[in-house]
């Protein structure tokens, strides 16, 4: 224990990448289907992945443990093997990917990304060490890769073929070699707001090629994954496996020497810290991973969710932004936010006479929730009142979006979330004072 304790910041986030990845593995040699796991994971392989489609459905339980234990080996290979040093963005990097394994991101498709990116550092000579979060990052427009290998330019797959294989590297390729100078210019975008700041790049970037591949070559965008899939859910199976892993997160930060009033410290702090391992040491970080990671599944087990691949996924998706600066206490605005949303809207379209279809509980709201915790920032900064303010917008606006992409990014929330930067931070800036500013007047 003391060795672990005295390691540095990028050693312990690597570190707990391998064991949260050795978590999975585990997780899928335990399941009750794993003699089939990896025919499961031909199957997961092999078919679309646009959104939403549940891994639980196409491969099994134990083929999405082995799947994204597997993916997770990956990750942590790529720091290994062009020695790249973790930080506080690697963390969402890895995490948020290792969430998308049990619904759109599979062993196979991350690939034509990651070597556009590579390819980009051999042009710019940068090293493939410092480019390791980009690779990761890339993997968000996973589920066109898949489209493009097996069905393109047909509305129903047909299997690998040589053409497809063709078109999808190049596309990839294409992608990961601009992603770089695109996540450096989405920050002065969003201004630091959204933490799934890779999103913004993605999701145009996902914008642009629905337009080209599908609208403007008039090939018809293929239907997403039928929601009779994300029937197949076990609420014991996710809540055993995270409960498990989180309470270990508890229990090896208490081990490490993290005391209550250190957590408390990184909740009540008045500054909008985005690097909680750095600032407040591992051991912090990781009481943060596991009490996040309760509080989270607390909430969907609240509003009851269906715990399908997708939810499954998307509490990781949520928890990537632990070390980002997002906690229980500047998140729980952004859910009271969304829940006040679904009641005003559920009243409005009654009145209306529509059909709504947005409750708390439902798939898409679940999952928009996840990446709306990516405005924590605007608690931080601003207050819960505002906070919540860009829940409930971000409520409004998320099930639009995926019209623009075609269903093929996987980062639709955080992308969501960048557009309502654009829309209420400006506003914010001109007509409201920061709780910092709050404050110095009641000094005054």
């Amino acid at each position: 224990m003391k060795k672990i304790r005295n390691l540095s910041e990028s050693d312990f986030l690597k570190l707990f990448f391998g064991l949260l990845s050795l978590a999975f593995l585990v997780g899928a040699v335990c399941m009750p289907d794993r003699g089939s796991m990896f025919s499961g994971l031909w199957q997961i392989i092999s078919q679309p992945s646009k959104l939403t489609t549940n891994y639980f459905a196409v491969g099994g339980y134990a083929a999405t443990f082995l799947n994204m234990g597997l993916v997770g080996l990956i990750c942590l290979g790529q720091f290994v093997v062009f020695r790249g040093k973790a930080n506080n963005v690697s963390t969402l990097a890895v995490v948020l990917t290792l969430g998308f394994c049990s619904w759109g991101i599979n062993i196979l498709n991350i690939w034509p990304t990651i070597f556009g990116v590579m390819l980009y550092g051999l042009v710019k000579k940068e090293s493939f060490g410092s480019l390791v979060n980009a690779m990761m990052f890339s993997t968000g427009i996973a589920p066109l890769i898949t489209d493009l290998m097996i069905r393109y330019p047909y509305a129903e797959a047909v299997g690998f073929n040589l053409p497809g294989i063709g078109v999808a590297v190049l596309v990839g390729i294409v992608i990961g070699f601009f992603l770089p100078a695109g996540m450096a210019a989405s920050p002065s975008i969003h201004k630091g707001f959204d933490l799934y700041s890779a999103a913004l790049p993605i999701g145009m970037t996902a914008f642009f090629l629905n337009a080209v591949l599908f609208k403007t070559m008039g090939v018809a965008l293929p239907d997403g994954a039928d929601a009779a899939q994300l029937q197949v859910a076990s609420r014991l199976t996710v809540n055993l496996f995270c409960g498990i892993v989180f309470g270990l997160c508890v229990l090896g930060a208490l081990a490490l020497g993290c005391k209550p009033r250190d957590y408390w410290r990184l909740l009540t702090d008045k500054a909008a810290v985005n690097n909680f391992s750095s600032i407040y040491g591992n051991a912090v970080f990781l009481m943060n991973v596991g009490v996040f990671g309760l509080f989270i599944l607390g909430y969907y087990n609240l509003i009851g969710a269906s715990f399908n691949g997708v939810t499954f996924g998307i509490i990781f998706c949520m928890l990537s932004t632990c070390n980002s600066g997002s906690h229980p206490g500047n998140v729980w605005p952004i859910m009271v936010g969304y829940f006040l949303a679904s009641v005003v809207f559920g009243w409005l379209s009654t009145l209306a006479g529509g059909t709504f279809a947005q409750a708390i509980n439902a798939q898409a709201i679940c999952v928009g929730l996840c990446y709306a915790n990516g405005l924590s920032p605007v608690s931080s900064k601003y207050g819960w009142q505002f906070g919540a303010l860009a829940g409930g917008m971000h409520y409004m606006l998320v099930t639009s979006v995926p019209n623009l992409h075609g269903g093929f990014c996987l980062y639709n929330g955080g992308f969501t979330a960048a557009l309502i930067c654009v829309l209420l931070i400006p506003q914010l800036e001109r007509f409201t004072k920061t709780k910092q500013e709050r404050r110095e007047l009641k000094v005054k």
